[in-house]
This record gives C-alpha cells, structure tokens and sequence, in this order.
C-alpha cells in the first residue's frame, strides 16, 4: 500500500500566495492607470479640436457682419481680401494677417476671395438683365492652444449690380 504525502510544513505558502495576487492587482493598477492618462490625452486634443473649429465658426460670422470683404470694394478676381484688418477694412492687404484672439485659447483669421459674376439663379426674385451673383469664397482659419489649427472653406454668392 502506497503511503500519501502530506507536506509537514506549510508556513510560507500563504505568503507566497499574497504577493503572487499583490503583483496581478499591480500591473491591473498600471495598466488601468495608463489607459486613464491616454482617455485624458484624447479628451484634451478632442476639445481643442473643437476649439479651433469653433473659432472657425466665428469668423465666419466675423466675415458675415464685415460686408467690406465680399462688398463691391471686392470683385476682382485673385485678389483676396484678408480678415482681420485692423489698419482699414476697405484696403486689401496682402499677406494673412495675425490672429484675432477670442479668448486666451481662441482666435482666428482668413481670407475672402472673388470667383465670378454670373446671372441671378432661376427663381431667386431677382431680375436677370439688372442683376448679378457675385460668388466668393471664403477660407476661415481657426486656432487653438497647443498649435492646433482647422481651416473651414464656405462657398458664397451675393446679389448685386
């Protein structure tokens, strides 16, 4: 008959036991931490992203409230008018001027060019031998902290002689 062993001291098995769990509850930690910092590195780039492209946004409505930039002032062709001008609105410089600052984080700048002129669109109320469409584009450039930039193109067109 075969005998069975039974180890007679088992003092140290516990401990072992301890710190094989308190090295898998360490790398859980470090790995948990590491995912954490890289969530908020992403959440970070993704607001200043939306930064830039807000700022965008507003100078969009900067070029709406300035008609001086797609006004009759503005109609020759590959001369574009950039945004903001501060010394005068009416002349055209000739290089993209500094950043208007919304804020600490915000600001913006861009350029409004001239394309053509052709006849009013079908339906618009306008007259077609009086009037014409003057269609322009608009590049607005948006930046935020950390060198973060977007540019948003717009197609436009206004009515007029």
């Amino acid at each position: 008959m075969k005998e069975k062993y039974l180890p007679e001291n088992e003092n140290g098995s516990i401990t072992v036991l301890a710190v094989v769990l308190l090295m898998l509850l360490t790398l859980l930690g470090i790995a948990v931490t590491t995912t954490s910092s890289i969530e908020v590195r992403i959440a970070g780039n993704e607001l200043r992203q939306k930064l830039a492209f807000y700022s965008a946004e507003a100078a969009k409505g900067y070029v709406i409230w300035n008609p001086e930039l797609y006004g009759s002032l503005n109609i020759t062709s590959g001369t574009p008018h950039y945004f903001p001008n501060d010394t005068d609105p009416y002349a055209p410089i000739t290089s993209l001027p500094a950043p208007e600052a919304l804020n600490s984080n915000q600001s913006f700048n861009g350029d409004v060019k001239y394309l053509s002129s052709v006849t009013p669109p079908r339906g618009s109320g306008y007259e077609a031998g009086h009037y014409r469409a003057h269609s322009y584009t608009m590049t607005c450039n948006g930046y935020s902290s950390h060198n973060t930039s977007t540019r948003v193109e717009i197609g436009f067109y206004r009515i007029g002689f």
